[in-house]
This record gives structure tokens, sequence and C-alpha cells, in this order.
């Protein structure tokens, strides 16, 4: 992607008007990752890698997985299911297009996933922190969504589009633990996920399926024996320590 376009699509992101709320926030995360996609097809082009420290592509990234932005935002409603799930996509697509750089598939590659974790590990640690926080997002507001539907409007398709999200999320939070953190070569990488994982705790404690509960907490027993950081291996034990709580 030319760097004058980029620019100018960073210009765009940066009007006063895309920062006042999650749907502005999630249209600028839109644009951002369109634009990485963009950049990383010439990439592939011409045959080169991905450079994520440019400073230009390193904006895309950040307005993508912005996390003081996804703080800044009021309490989760109901109504936000009509734009996180975009932004949630738009953070998951892109972050596959770096940390899946180059692997062949069907296979998993390995070796393009080691190379990626090295050179991109800095990147992905801050994608998966947006990731768990913005999905813990999204269950709080599906919830509310739910709640606040007539019986009526409880249809089939929604309670199975609902209890599925449920599954998902135990099955992304178990993987991440093991990708994002037992393979994280810098400590403070790390950290940073153990840490989303901890400060959603209450979250996943309430909006996991009793089973898939049971099933986190047995996966994660032998936590010490594996996680590279004294730190994490505390944030993570606090997360367990919260499912545990639950009935």
């Amino acid at each position: 992607m030319p760097i004058v376009r980029i620019l100018l699509v960073l210009l765009a992101l940066a009007s006063p008007a895309l920062a006042q709320d999650g749907a502005h926030d999630a249209a600028a995360a839109r644009e951002a990752a369109q634009a990485f996609r963009i950049y990383v097809e010439g990439v592939t082009k011409k045959g080169g890698r991905p450079d994520l420290t440019r400073p230009e592509i390193a904006a895309l990234l950040g307005r993508v997985f912005d996390l003081d932005a996804l703080a800044a935002l009021p309490p989760a409603q109901a109504s936000d299911m009509d734009w996180l799930m975009d932004w949630t996509d738009a953070a998951n697509a892109t972050h596959k297009l770096f940390i899946l750089y180059g692997a062949k598939p069907p296979q998993p590659d390995l070796v393009a996933l080691q190379r990626n974790m090295t050179e991109y590990g800095d990147q992905y640690a801050v994608a998966i922190s947006f990731m768990i926080r913005g999905m813990a997002r999204e269950a709080v507001a599906g919830q509310l969504f739910w709640a606040g539907l007539a019986p009526e409007q409880r249809t089939r398709i929604r309670e199975e589009g609902l209890a599925g999200f449920r599954r998902n999320a135990a099955q992304y939070i178990l993987g991440i633990v093991c990708a994002a953190i037992q393979g994280a070569t810098k400590p403070e990488n790390a950290r940073l996920v153990a840490a989303a994982i901890r400060d959603t705790s209450e979250v996943w404690a309430s909006f996991l399926l009793p089973q898939d509960r049971a099933r986190v907490i047995e996966q994660l027993a032998d936590l010490p024996h594996w996680a590279p950081d004294e730190m994490a291996r505390a944030d993570l034990a606090a997360f367990t320590a919260a499912l545990r709580t639950v009935n």
C-alpha cells in the first residue's frame, strides 16, 4: 500500500468525529484493518515480509487494537452488539494476517508460526489482550441483549447462537493461554495477556457454561509447571480462583 495512502487513512482515523463512541471506534478500526490488509497483500506480492515496526503500520495496528479506546468506553450495553462484533472481527482478521504470515495450509506450519511469534510477538500480545477484553465486553452485551428480548423473540436460533458463543469463549481462552502465554518469547508479553484474562475473570466466571468452566479449571491446574513468568502465573491463578467461586 503506498505510503501516501496509508498516511491519508491515518489522518482520517485521527478525526475527532471518530473518537466519540464505540461505533465510531469500530468504524475506524475496520478502515485501519482494511488498510493493513492492502499493505500485507502488497508486501506478499513483492516476496517480502510485513514490517510491523514502521510508524505508519504500527499506527494502523494501534487503531485496530485500541486498548485505550476500548477501556474508555462506558459500561457495556445491549446495543453494543451492533458494532462490537464488527470491531472484534476486524481485530481477529488483522492479527491472523501477521501471526499466520507465510504459513502453508492445511496442516499447522510450526516453522512459520514460530518465526512469526518471535518476530511479531509484541504485536501478537497486544492483539490478544485486545481480543480477550473485546470478547468479554461482547459477553456482557450479549447477555444484556438476551435479557432485553421479549419471550417470543427468544428464538431457538438466538438461543443456540448465545450458547455457541459461550462454548467458543472457553475454547478460545484455553487456546490463547497455550499460544500467547506459554509460547511468549518475552515475559512482558505473557504478563500482558495474563492480565487481560485476570481483569475479565468475573465476566468469564459467570459467562462460561458450567462444564466448560470445570474444563478450564482442570486444564489450568498445572499452570505453575509451564507458565513462564511468576506474575503471569499469579494472574492465571486469580483467574481460576474466580472460576471456582461460581457454584
